[in-house]
């Protein structure tokens, strides 16, 4: 069995929150975990959206994580 190290040079991550208190809060702790990858915030897409359900607002992000060059 081989093991192999590569460095991840690109990453997108999801995110939804009812508030953006709480989607400030998950975005940041996972920008903190990237750094440790070598990854910096490249570009960040966000929108709110309306439950049909409930009447209530989504929000939610795209994060694209590229490597530090």
């Amino acid at each position: 069995m081989g093991f192999s190290l590569e460095r991840i040079e690109d990453k997108v991550e999801l995110f939804e929150a009812r508030d953006l208190s709480t989607l400030e809060r998950k975005i940041n702790e996972q920008i903190d975990i990237n750094k440790a990858l070598l990854l910096q915030v490249y570009h960040v897409s966000h929108n709110v959206y309306t439950d049909p359900n409930d009447g209530k607002p989504l929000y939610t992000a795209v994060i694209h994580f590229k490597a530090k060059n």
